[in-house]
């Protein structure tokens, strides 16, 4: 399978090639401060090899200290990319980062001992097609 992706401003696209195995919903703290929300969405895949085709020397990589958890992001607009991780063991592709179809569903939660208050029952908040006040 090949799927393609970029930044948000464009001066980051990439291509990988292969399978992920998984896709988590993380509910760290980290993950939550490092998007601004109440989960990061990764995919994850120890084969899928990635390709940077415009942008890498865009690209800068951040760990917390003392951590395992690790962002790469666009320099120009902030926005998470993709990054290598383990020694070159493991890819992990923030999943709004595709610009094409995902057919793979959340595998699962995790650390929801961290889960935002606010991040219940959101089936049940008004649905909007666009801003509420353009409706």
């Amino acid at each position: 399978m090949e799927y393609l992706g970029s930044c948000l401003c464009g001066a980051v696209q990439f291509k990988v090639e292969g399978e992920f195995e998984s896709f988590y919903l993380c509910h760290c703290r980290y993950c939550q401060k490092d998007t601004g929300s109440a989960h990061a969405a990764n995919l994850f895949s120890s084969t899928a090899k990635l390709e940077w085709i415009k942008g890498e020397n865009n690209v800068r990589v951040f760990q917390v200290k003392k951590s395992n958890h690790i962002k790469a992001f666009c320099m120009t607009c902030g926005s998470a990319v993709p990054n290598v991780q383990m020694e070159g063991r493991l890819l992990v592709v923030p999943a709004g980062s595709l610009d094409c179809t995902l057919d793979k569903r959340p595998d699962g939660h995790l650390f929801i001992s961290s889960k935002a208050n606010w991040d219940e029952a959101l089936e049940t908040v008004p649905k909007y097609q666009r801003l509420p006040n353009e409706e």
